[in-house]
């Protein structure tokens, strides 16, 4: 869970809310468009075509949010 506080799911619109249970995204929440684009952009990051392998681009998040004493 994210130290930062976040708008629960609930309490958005419907079309606002996005699947995330480990809320990394949610902390976004009070601006909407902006927690849509944030999500958009680690879906395109994570699971579109790259040269590299998700499992090379989990490790990076890992490791970075390691070096940034952040629980991935």
């Amino acid at each position: 869970m994210a130290f930062i506080e976040y708008v629960p799911p609930e309490s958005l619109k419907p079309e606002d809310r996005i699947a995330d249970r480990d809320h990394i995204i949610q902390v976004s929440a009070v601006h909407p468009a902006a927690m849509r684009r944030h999500y958009d952009l680690y879906v395109e990051l994570m699971h579109a075509r790259s040269p590299l392998s998700r499992r090379e681009r989990e490790i990076m998040g890992v490791r970075v949010s390691g070096l940034n004493d952040c629980p991935y």
